[in-house]
């Protein structure tokens, strides 16, 4: 059992003592138990407001319920107790106890941190980017597959089975515009007179996958019915979107377990989600249109489904790929979108309930808008193309690990203003480096330790490690189970990057005054041993938000 866990239940027991005896109210609804670590040293170990916030169901004043806890609270590792102020609960630990804690985590090794499977919680999807392939990914993308990536390995280091998924809109309109803006760069370089569309694609890599197809077909496709080229165009540019976009996010960390295809959908699973939505009257006819009822279910208006033409709309394609989410027997669906989505919640939401799903299921997560900034100006074009700034470029400009932990740190649902200059400094003033360098300060000393044949043994006497910082090493590190199991709970990889970089400079402080060659081996095998668990820690961390663990810098 962990040393939180038995200190709520050893104050869970003293009150049912005290209650027992008459001391306390019997058959109390006790609040629940908060331990914090106090502000400053000589305030305790460990401290809680519990007699505070049970004061009102007690009928006692806070300060005559800590006493009567005090008296009895029990436990291996309880040292003393003090009561502060209104009521705290000040606990002092045994040594012994902080020797326990690093044992534990050099027990576990590298698997430290690894929760147990929850074999009774439901597989989990996380579909992520998802963006259109009809052009290089862009760093709002970028965000994304780094935030996306690492909540899939949260969520496994939680111990949930997850399943990642890509949803490539390959149907639709987009495809058909993506078509007409190669023919568009085609006709141009092979100086035809053509008026490129309006809302086609204007970015630099259409007019390059135009001028591929000239060096490899020449012009051939001249003499094609325009519908015959188009088609051809956009078999050719959507397989070469796709496979650059394959490409950016495994150079990027990001991979997927299955890449779903819209065309999949079209058009028997469409149809047979329309089709199951009349059965059950949840969807109806107008106008020659279909319509969800989606007001029944907290919609602002009914949404239409199919349109008078037969064509359906893109909330069908979507209804469908929900659909089949839930029939492939996901208990928990993750989708990351862009901010612009937020209003498209409501009517997914309300389409799977209409089928007979738990809408509940379906969590969505918003991705809010980055900003880069260079010399303190913000950057909104890329120097190559004069567009917007692309994943690829980002990555060659301030490398992955950078660019994925400047990603990961903010919460989704918060605008980004991502600092250029600074992702790309060696220096303690960029975290990523911060944290890194720790990893590579730790292999460096067993690189000196191992020159010198000192090594962290199996019988170390922890117990020789008493002072501050290594004591606030190790509750840093006994911390990081906790850590997994809340980010998880909250969807929130960026606690993960804020624990490493505190655990980087809980490191940096130790290394800073607990010297390790030179003293005594007794103490510099036990030091040996507290960077050995460092080190496990490190790793994980930084492997949960896919950034490199280097061995030197």
């Amino acid at each position: 059992m962990q040393i939180k866990q038995e200190i709520e239940q050893a104050i869970m027991t003293a009150a049912e003592r005290a209650a027992a005896e008459g001391l306390l109210p019997q058959g109390a609804a006790l609040p629940p138990i908060v331990l914090e670590e106090p502000p400053e040293k000589d305030m305790g170990d460990v401290a809680t407001n519990f007699a505070m916030q049970s004061a009102r169901v007690f009928r006692k004043s806070p300060k005559a319920i800590a006493e009567i806890i005090v008296s009895y609270l029990t436990g291996d590792w309880l040292e003393r107790t003090e009561i502060a102020g209104p009521g705290f609960i000040n606990l002092y630990l045994k040594p012994s106890v902080y020797a326990d804690m690093l044992r534990g985590v050099l027990v576990a090794g590298e698997a430290y941190g690894q929760l147990p499977a929850r074999a009774d919680a439901p597989r989990v999807q996380v579909e992520y980017v998802s963006a259109n392939p009809t052009g290089p990914l862009h760093v709002g993308h970028g965000r994304g597959a780094a935030v996306g990536s690492a909540l899939v390995k949260l969520l496994c280091a939680a111990g949930y089975a997850v399943d990642s998924e890509y949803y490539v809109n390959d149907a639709g309109n987009q495809m058909n515009l993506l078509a007409v803006s190669v023919n568009a760069r085609y006709l141009e370089l092979l100086g035809q007179a053509v008026t490129f569309p309006e809302n086609g694609y204007h970015g630099a890599d259409i007019t390059e996958t135009a001028r591929r197809i000239i060096d490899k077909d020449g012009d051939k496709y001249l003499a094609l019915p325009e519908e015959e080229r188009l088609r051809i165009f956009q078999d050719v540019a959507y397989r070469e979107k796709l496979a650059a976009l394959k490409e950016d996010l495994a150079d990027f960390g990001v991979t997927f377990d299955r890449w779903f295809s819209e065309r999949t959908l079209h058009p028997d699973a469409v149809r047979r989600a329309v089709d199951e939505l009349l059965a059950r009257g949840t969807a109806y006819r107008k106008d020659g249109a279909v319509w969800l009822r989606s007001t029944d279910y907290g919609d602002d208006k009914d949404r239409v489904i199919f349109r008078d033409n037969g064509v359906p709309t893109y909330l069908a394609a979507d209804i469908a790929y929900h659909d089949d989410k839930y029939r492939r027997g996901y208990g928990r669906l993750i989708n990351i979108w862009g901010a612009d989505h937020h209003g498209y919640v409501a009517r997914v939401k309300a389409a799977m309930a209409a089928l007979g799903h738990d809408p509940a299921q379906l969590t969505v997560l918003f991705l809010q808008m980055v900003s880069l900034y260079r010399d303190g100006d913000l950057v909104k074009l890329s120097k190559r193309t004069g567009e917007t700034v692309t994943l690829r470029e980002l990555m060659e400009e301030v490398g992955v690990d950078a660019a994925r932990y400047f990603f990961i740190m903010r919460s989704l649902d918060s605008q980004l203003d991502f600092d250029l200059d600074l992702a790309k400094k060696r220096s303690n003033e960029n975290p990523a480096y911060y944290v890194q360098y720790a990893h590579a300060r730790i292999s460096s000393i067993f690189r000196q330790a191992g020159e010198l044949g000192l090594t962290p043994a199996d019988g170390a006497e922890l117990a020789l490690l008493k002072e501050d910082t290594e004591i606030a090493l190790i509750k840093k590190l006994a911390a990081y189970p906790e850590e997994i199991a809340r980010a998880a709970a909250e969807y929130a990889p960026q606690r993960i990057a804020r624990y490493s970089y505190e655990l980087a400079g809980a490191f940096h402080s130790f290394y800073n005054q607990c010297r390790i060659v030179g003293r005594e081996k007794p103490l510099a095998s036990a030091r040996l041993a507290l960077v050995t668990a460092t080190r496990h820690v490190i790793r994980h961390s930084l492997g949960i938000l896919g950034v490199s663990a280097p061995e030197q810098m």
